[in-house]
């Protein structure tokens, strides 16, 4: 192969290389052993705004810049970088997954593939700034509001215990009760929104507790549900809370299986795998560190309604009739608490739910 002019040997009819290069959908540059840029296909002209002529011949460091936290990248044969902050040429700057990784039997020689980060995934200043004001929004509606209930549902108590109950008068009394405690149930919820307390982290063997998770859905909300299961056998030691990390699963499972509920064919599967290479920042002024346990739900539901699904980890957006809008912001609260990461995407073929969840490992494992 002559990579530096993209040119392959084939048959009648097959793509040579520069074809199957140019139509890739995903921006990539082939990199030579010098550093510099031997190619870059057209979704990658479109998202850098750079022709392929001017990138060719240029060092691959000058035109995407790293932090000064990736200089060591190319320790490795692979390096990938999630939702990392990069500068592009001069003045422009992008937010991208990147995956760097050599081509077999080719020494020296690099792919390098970029894709912009949805902002699906945000864990920018923006949104942090948006879950500390309904944190604080939320802690306020926890105190001024759960007193109260209390005083309103003994109220009710004591009307039905009076026999009260010509005129259906007994029935309004039970509807009280049974409202008042619905609202403070939710009220529970904020509550633990609002917990600000520091996770107790350990290192963990997280299948038990994702088996536990299965069989809770399997046995609850999930009845008529078919969720699968593919592990990694040789997943390593998770530094995480416990108890924290299985009401994330639930969470995660219990959405998924009321995504699937319309589905003539209900699915949702459970897997975990080890990326090497994979490391993030779980929060604004945070270092990057490496993530490399990967925890997904998928399902095969319809997915986010388009209007919302940048805003999934906002608290009360949700596209249910009957959302509170607060199970997948406490998801993003308790991942972000334990030094990991969540995102949502759409993906696949035919597509599929994903939620993806990236967890650091124990560092004594």
């Amino acid at each position: 192969m002559d990579h530096a002019r993209g040119r392959v040997s084939s048959t009648a009819g097959e793509p040579g290389f520069a074809e199957l290069f140019a139509a890739l959908p995903v921006a990539a540059l082939l990199v030579g052993p010098d550093g510099r840029i031997a190619r870059a296909n057209a979704a990658c002209e479109t998202l850098l705004n750079f022709s392929e002529r001017a990138m060719a011949g240029q060092e691959v460091d000058m035109l995407v810049r790293f932090p000064e936290a990736h200089a060591d990248r190319r320790r490795g044969r692979v390096f990938a970088a999630y939702d990392a902050d990069i500068g592009i040429g001069r003045v422009g700057r992008l937010r991208v997954d990147l995956l760097e990784s050599e081509l077999p039997d080719r020494p020296g020689w690099r792919i390098v593939t970029l894709r912009q980060t949805p902002a699906t995934r945000g864990h920018g200043a923006d949104r942090a700034a948006g879950a500390r004001a309904a944190i604080g929004a939320a802690a306020m509606l926890a105190h001024e509001i759960k007193n109260p209930l209390s005083g309103i549902r003994g109220a009710a108590q004591l009307l039905g215990e009076g026999g009260i109950d010509t005129g259906g008068q007994g029935e309004l009394t039970t509807l009280i009760t049974t409202e008042v405690d619905r609202i403070a149930a939710l009220i529970d919820r904020m509550q633990d929104f609002t917990d600000t307390r520091p996770l107790k982290l350990a290192a963990t063997n997280i299948y038990p507790l994702l088996g536990h998770a299965r069989r809770v859905a399997v046995a609850g909300f999930g009845r008529g549900v078919t969720v699968d299961e593919r592990f990694d056998p040789s997943l390593p030691p998770a530094l995480v809370d416990s108890d924290a990390l299985l009401q994330v699963v639930l969470n995660l499972l219990k959405n998924a299986c009321e995504a699937v509920a319309d589905q003539p064919a209900p699915r949702v599967t459970i897997t975990t795998a080890y990326r090497h290479g994979m490391s993030a920042s779980a929060a604004p002024g945070r270092p990057r560190l490496p993530l490399p346990i990967e925890l997904t739900v998928t399902d095969n539901g319809p997915g986010a309604p388009g209007d919302i699904a940048a805003h999934l980890f906002e608290p009360f957006v949700s596209g249910k009739a009957e959302g509170r809008g607060l199970g997948l912001p406490l998801v993003e609260k308790l991942v972000r608490d334990m030094g990991g990461i969540v995102q949502y995407a759409r993906e696949g073929e035919p597509e599929v739910t994903v939620f993806r969840v990236m967890l650091p490992r124990a560092m004594d494992a």
